[in-house]
């Protein structure tokens, strides 16, 4: 599945308006340690956010070590796009709301199938609610 967050990238370079992606990592609390992928549950706790600009980044291993830099206690990295206008990209500060809106999501739970998601490996991650 390698490959699948520089299709985000290329996507994101696509689009008609310019794109700024906005990345939640968050850490799991499972609450059902079943061996079956499928079976587990469990809680999801963000721990950190930030916004990048699509050319600031090359690939998925120096997203992870930057995030590594600044805390190693997550799992998953929600992804979402916030689109510009046509020359412009959104500046951070435009960005900071959404990126709250994403926190209080993936907090309660609700509306986190909006987000792409992948684990430290850049495994695809699918997330269902129980």
């Amino acid at each position: 599945m390698s490959g699948m967050f520089s299709d985000l990238l290329l996507k994101a370079h696509e689009q008609s308006e310019k794109q700024r992606l906005l990345f939640l990592f968050a850490k799991t609390d499972e609450t059902n340690k079943s061996r079956k992928r499928e079976d587990k549950k469990g809680s999801i706790e963000p721990k950190m956010v930030v916004d990048k600009l699509p050319d600031e980044l090359s690939e998925f291993s120096a997203l992870v070590k930057e995030a590594d830099n600044i805390n190693r206690d997550w799992d998953f990295v929600f992804i979402a796009s916030l689109g510009g206008d046509s020359n412009t990209p959104p500046t951070t500060e435009a960005a900071e709301p959404y990126l709250n809106k994403m926190t209080n999501d993936v907090m309660t739970g609700n509306n986190i199938f909006r987000y792409v998601v992948f684990d430290r490996n850049e495994n695809p991650i699918e997330i269902t609610a129980n």
